[in-house]
């Protein structure tokens, strides 16, 4: 039978700034573990720590730009385009000029399986 989904879950986010996450899907929202599904809006100069996390994160970008970096460098995601982040490899997010996104987490994020860096 199909669920309605009356509205998210807002989640503290471990980065620098005054980050949104709203959980639609998701361990907090909904007790999935299979899917997380979260509408982002990340402030002008936010930044979150490096991670490599137990999960595939697909992540689209609505407005402004999704900096990402990894060990093999810098990319960024603008209005309209997406990234993939595979499971298992470092990566880090920030939005020096602000930016609205969806992510998608296969299997859902939880704070246990993002390994994010020390310090």
């Amino acid at each position: 039978m199909a669920q309605l989904i009356y509205g998210p879950t807002v989640i503290k986010d471990a980065g620098t700034g005054d980050k949104i996450i709203s959980e639609f899907f998701g361990q907090v929202n909904t007790g999935t573990r299979d899917v997380s599904i979260a509408h982002m809006k990340s402030p002008a100069g936010w930044s979150e720590p490096g991670q490599r996390p137990d999960f595939d994160e697909y992540t689209v970008v609505l407005s402004g730009k999704l900096r990402v970096e990894t060990l093999k460098g810098e990319m960024t995601i603008v209005a309209g385009q997406a990234v993939l982040a595979p499971k298992n490899e470092w990566v880090r997010y920030s939005t020096p000029e602000g930016a609205e996104y969806i992510a998608v987490c296969v299997p859902a994020f939880s704070p246990g399986t993002v390994h994010r860096d020390k310090g």
